[in-house]
């Protein structure tokens, strides 16, 4: 019965594990194995970004929202646009002095080698648990399709990905995240196209319904100092400010997009691409919406229960729905998905692992270790990674709705991130010592405030990144340390 769905998801795993793969030759060292050379254009790094910050769980996970919700996500969109405009002004300049790596040598520089081991250390707790989430979104998809258990789909989409990460670097990720990319948005909207015509009525039926039940209203401008405004994930405050302290640490702290950044060719292409990925960002997050929405249609029109869990409502339909061959287009597309964002962080935490940790150390034992040698330790590093991420997306399982769950464990870590490095940014009196002091309270606070409140996790970046400068600037006071004029930015 999906015999040709069957082929077109093989044909695609197949090809796109063999584009990625042909860009070994390319590696040649470290500069070209995790920044691609830096030759890639803005606007293929813009589509990268794109498909960094998506994933399976956006593909997946949005959906949902507006079935059982309405459009209150799209606030937090508009708070990433204020946060583009901050890293740009504010970090660009600076990584952008001298060739970096990664986003941790920044931190080296300005306080020394402890924090940047304690900030790198804190982006690989928060990328592999994070990754853990996605992949485990991923595996839903594919037991959805075969019906295999979550093991064999974990293991599946791990080792394809690993591949030809492992052959191709930095450049198999952003070049196969732009195909990716563009497969998943032309599968979505194929997707919604069918989607239409399987509702009775069209689109003036599905306006009406999807009006009616409110799916529709994107603000939520109500304010108040109280319990319940704080516990609400989705309100413009929320969403602007949360979303933007959340994109400024994600984009402007965490190795997995701020590679990217490095990767352009100076500061004025990061840039460019910067911004303009925000655009696309938002015309996704509306068109997977949009998907919820008609979904909804869908189920109240056919009175049929949704299938659970939430986040297979969407592949499920696309599968048991789509035409022969569609289908299986529209499956790839979510794979898509998953593989750009799985790549990209196997490449991350290897250039972290490698750069921030492995390197210096065995330079300091050895200096004549040659760039050849750290390039086969980097491949090594990334197979590591693989077997982890198959480990934490197994215990995945039990963590609830990927989307939230993804984004609830990113935010409790960023706090810390995004103070530390502002604490860097903006001040010249606070030294190494305070700084791991305020990280150390931050992530402390972050946790409390997880376990004991029901503040919604939109408020998580806010109130970490606070609690994480303000103690840094008090600890700065109490033990005045001497200023290194040679660790200034």
């Amino acid at each position: 019965m999906h015999a040709a769905d069957f082929t077109v998801i093989a044909v695609y795993l197949v090809a796109i594990t063999w584009f990625g793969a042909r860009f070994r030759t390319r590696q040649h060292g470290l500069k070209d194995y995790f920044l691609g050379g830096r030759t890639a254009p803005w606007w293929a790094i813009s589509l990268s970004i794109v498909s960094a910050e998506t994933s399976t769980l956006t593909v997946i996970g949005t959906p949902p929202l507006a079935f059982a919700g309405n459009f209150q996500f799209l606030q937090v969109v508009f708070g990433y646009l204020l946060a583009r405009i901050v890293i740009s002004v504010l970090f660009l300049p600076q990584y952008f002095r001298g060739q970096m790596f990664t986003a941790y040598e920044l931190m080296r520089r300005r306080f020394g080698e402890r924090i940047r081991k304690l900030t790198a250390g804190t982006f690989l707790v928060l990328r592999a648990l994070a990754e853990g989430v996605r992949v485990f979104a991923v595996s839903i998809i594919i037991t959805t399709i075969l019906g295999t258990g979550e093991l064999a789909s974990i293991l599946v989409i791990v080792a394809l990905t690993l591949f030809y990460t492992f052959e191709g670097g930095m450049t198999a990720v952003i070049w196969t995240d732009v195909a990716q990319m563009v497969l998943y948005v032309a599968g979505a909207a194929l997707s919604l196209i069918v989607m239409l015509h399987q509702i009775p009525g069209g689109w003036s039926h599905a306006y009406d319904v999807v009006n009616a039940g409110h799916k529709l209203q994107v603000f939520d401008f109500r304010f108040a100092w109280n319990a319940e405004f704080f516990a609400r994930n989705y309100s413009f405050w929320a969403g602007l400010i949360g979303g933007c302290f959340l994109t400024t640490a994600s984009h402007g702290t965490e190795q997995l997009l701020v590679q990217r950044l490095l990767a352009a060719k100076d500061e004025t292409q990061s840039r460019a691409a910067l911004l303009s990925s925000w655009v696309v960002i938002f015309f996704q997050f509306a068109l997977f919406l949009w998907i919820g929405a008609l979904l909804y249609v869908y189920y109240s029109g056919t009175h049929l229960a949704p299938p659970q869990p939430p986040e297979s409502m969407y592949p499920r339909f696309i599968w048991n729905n789509l035409p022969s061959g569609v289908a299986g287009l529209a499956i790839a597309a979510i794979l898509a998905a998953g593989m750009s964002n799985l790549s990209a962080a196997l490449n991350a935490l290897a250039s972290t692992t490698v750069m921030d940790f492995y390197r210096p150390l065995a330079l300091r034992r050895d200096p004549s270790k040659t760039e050849h040698f750290f390039l086969s330790v980097a491949r090594g590093t990334t197979i590591v990674w693989g077997a982890i991420l198959v480990f934490v997306g197994l215990v995945a399982r039990h963590w609830g709705s990927v989307l939230e769950a993804g984004l609830t464990i990113a935010s409790i870590l960023y706090g810390s991130l995004l103070g530390v490095f502002l604490l860097g940014l903006l001040t010249k009196s606070v030294q190494e010592k305070a700084a791991m002091c305020a990280m150390i309270a931050g992530l402390a606070v972050m946790i409390g405030i997880k376990l004991w409140t029901h503040i919604a996790f939109t408020w998580y970046v806010l109130i970490g990144t606070t609690a994480t400068f303000a103690t840094g600037y008090a600890a700065a006071l109490l033990l005045r340390e001497p200023q290194n004029d040679q660790q200034t930015i």
